[in-house]
């Protein structure tokens, strides 16, 4: 990409090139993800020069990940000088710090405005489009712990990508390829069903493991011996199973299921159903919509059957 023109008033326009130029980035805002991208660009050499931080967390994120980031209150201010504005805010606030942007009725030619959200596309960017900037989704598809680490976890991860239009997509991937992640083009259609499926590989994964440890705690508390001051026996029983089943999952496909459903052991998927419906009902609910979905994806109709016929 040719570097950038800096002249008093505003940037100039980007073309999409080698790499990307030097850019002033403005964050909005500083949260975990906010920061963690932020910090990723200025270890490319970009420089992170506002960033709202409106909350004391968020200023002491900036302040651990951006030290030489001016934080601001003021969302007028942290995009006036910006050359790439990065919103990075939840998905129900997007279009409503957008209009604000717009609202400002700056000339955003030559402006590069990416968002984060994942359930939204680059349509959701139209009214800054209409005032002349480059517009795009750029979704990083991990999870972000307020660690450290979440910076260089970015250098191993994927970025859902869907752009306003062919500069703002050449743009956007070049900037992910520069902090080390993948690019991967998301139709605008389809951005909610990516989400989606996001949302169903991480966040309810974590239900399910938690309500499996809840289960095996259970299990565990009533056995003979057991020693109450120990609560994370379970998870840590858990561990090695739950990883290699997900990194089996993950190489393998459904060929990686093991256990009763795929044996076709439709008796012990019974008792399972008893004992967990017997010990919580919701955990039981849950196990039953679990064993029913495995059981179809295993083509196991017998077992399918035996989970539908108990209640």
């Amino acid at each position: 990409m040719a570097a950038l023109g800096h002249d008093s008033s505003r940037p100039q326009p980007a073309v999409p090139g080698d790499r990307p130029a030097r850019l002033v980035v403005g964050v909005v805002s500083a949260g975990r993800v906010g920061a963690a991208l932020g910090a990723a660009l200025e270890r490319v050499g970009h420089v992170v020069g506002t960033a709202l931080a409106v909350s004391d967390a968020a200023r002491e994120r900036a302040a651990r990940l951006l030290p030489d980031t001016r934080c601001t209150t003021s969302l007028a201010d942290t995009v006036a000088s910006a050359e790439l504005v990065l919103i990075a805010v939840p998905d129900t606030a997007l279009a409503s710090v957008v209009a604000q942007i717009a609202e400002t009725g700056d000339d955003h030619r030559g402006r590069i405005v990416l968002h984060t959200a994942g359930a939204h596309g680059a349509e959701v960017l139209a009214p800054l489009a209409a005032r002349g900037a480059m517009c795009a989704a750029v979704h990083p598809a991990m999870t972000f712990t307020d660690d450290p680490a979440d910076v260089d976890r970015l250098a191993e991860a994927c970025f859902g990508v869907t752009a306003g239009d062919e500069v703002a997509g050449a743009i956007a991937q070049a900037l992910v390829l520069e902090i080390g992640g993948e690019p991967v083009p998301v139709a605008e259609a389809d951005r909610v069903l990516y989400h989606a499926a996001m949302a169903h590989g991480a966040n309810h994964l974590v239900t399910l493991i938690n309500d499996a440890v809840d289960v095996l705690a259970a299990a565990l508390d009533r056995a003979p011996g057991h020693d109450p001051d120990r609560p994370e026996m379970a998870a840590r029983m858990l561990a090695p199973l739950a990883a290699a089943a997900l990194d089996n999952a993950l190489r393998r496909g459904d060929g990686a299921l093991t256990g009763p459903v795929a044996r076709g052991d439709g008796a012990t998927v019974a008792a399972h159903l008893s004992a967990v419906q017997d010990l919580d009902p919701a955990l039981g609910a849950g196990y039953r919509a679990a064993a029913l979905r495995t059981a179809r994806r295993a083509h196991r109709p017998a077992v399918t059957a035996v989970i539908e016929e108990t209640r």
